[in-house]
């Protein structure tokens, strides 16, 4: 959770010093930069240091522990070097080691929770806290921004040291594979259920990537811009709070490919009604939509590679596949800042990628 407060702090560090105080075409082109080279270190990851880091005792422990400590340092630099072109690379480091966690995390989880309905109960417990943390720590960090720049900061590298500490008191054995994939393993992982179901979870993750950057491009040229847009992330961080408090019970009741379906078919059909209504007020709540579908959905694709891969270990397929969702998660704000849509534009694009994924799921299904 200590991980989560510092993002929070960073991010409204970020956003005030970064985002917001230059022109949107510098901000686009930024934007778009880090964004571009976002999807060298996944590939790196994926296919190299993933892999090593499986099969290592603790490696994905040990990961966590640098990224923690190296987030902290970077951030610590962004203070120095705050009014300096030299935050831009310092903030895509940030960027990269952010998602570098976010897949190891995945790839822990499984091996700390005892049975398939703890790991279940685990990752709805985990999206409750990051929704409520995100929000209690927002709020002193907008405080000490405002009192000094440099606080928030201070602030979001304190949390990552913490959290680097905590992570050492993880058992040692956390996502460690002793040998490679067995070939009953390779067969259980490439089922066809689950290569399904990724990707539609895939095609979730693109959605949300896409909006939550349509709407900053937007919003900022918007009165009250900045106003719209902290609703706008407060909304959609509500709706994953929400999801993540009913959404196991959604699942252990309904078929979780239909909960996929239908995710994907809800955001189809918000999409457009908002394209159609074309008012901010409708992007966020197409936001908060896509957000808390999502989170129900990243449920449903855990029950089932639970469930057509019982023999398959569970820390090197989460971590497979979230790598990819966050590629498909960069590639949604990719085309966000390339196209820069209007509004309405932007909420067709949404609502007509969900139709053709849903229609392309549910033919396959």
């Amino acid at each position: 959770m200590m991980m989560v407060a510092g993002e929070a702090a960073l991010a409204v560090s970020l956003a005030d010093s970064l985002f917001l105080s230059i022109s949107p075409d510098a901000a686009r082109s930024k934007v778009l930069l880090f964004l571009a080279f976002s999807f060298a270190p996944f590939v790196v990851l994926s296919k190299v240091i993933s892999p090593y880091l499986d099969q290592l005792p603790g490696g994905r422990r040990m990961t966590v522990f640098l990224v923690g400590v190296l987030r902290a340092i970077v951030v610590l630099a962004m203070i120095r070097y705050l009014q300096s072109y030299l935050l831009f690379p310092l903030a895509f480091a940030s960027l990269i080691l952010a998602k570098v966690y976010q897949v190891s995390r995945s790839a822990m989880t499984p091996t700390v929770v005892a049975d398939d309905d703890a790991l279940m109960s685990a990752n709805g417990r985990f999206g409750r806290l990051t929704g409520i943390v995100g929000f209690v720590a927002g709020g002193p960090a907008v405080l000490l921004q405002r009192i000094h720049p440099d606080l928030s900061l201070v602030m979001s590298a304190g949390a990552f040291v913490l959290a680097a500490l905590l992570t050492l008191k993880l058992p040692r054995h956390v996502a460690a594979v002793t040998s490679k994939a067995s070939r009953k393993e390779r067969e259980e992982m490439g089922a066809p259920e689950i290569i399904r179901a990724g990707f539609a979870m895939s095609s979730l993750r693109a959605t949300s990537g896409f909006m939550m950057l349509h709407l900053a491009f937007w919003l900022r040229n918007e009165k009250a811009g900045l106003a719209w847009f902290a609703l706008a992330l407060a909304v959609a961080s509500a709706s994953t709070l929400l999801a993540n408090s009913v959404g196991a019970s959604i699942t252990r009741k309904l078929n979780h490919h239909t909960i996929l379906f239908s995710s994907l078919l809800v955001i189809a059909i918000v999409g457009v009604i908002s394209a159609l209504v074309g008012s901010i007020t409708s992007g966020i709540v197409l936001a908060g939509v896509v957000n808390g579908f999502g989170a129900v959905g990243k449920l449903a694709f855990d029950s089932i590679v639970q469930r057509h891969a019982p023999d398959a270990n569970r820390s090197r397929v989460f971590a497979q596949y979230e790598t990819r969702n966050q590629l498909f998660q960069v590639a949604g704000g990719l085309m966000a800042v390339l196209l820069v849509p209007s509004g309405a534009v932007g909420f067709a694009c949404v609502g007509a990628y969900a139709a053709i994924t849903t229609a392309y799921y549910g033919f396959k299904y």
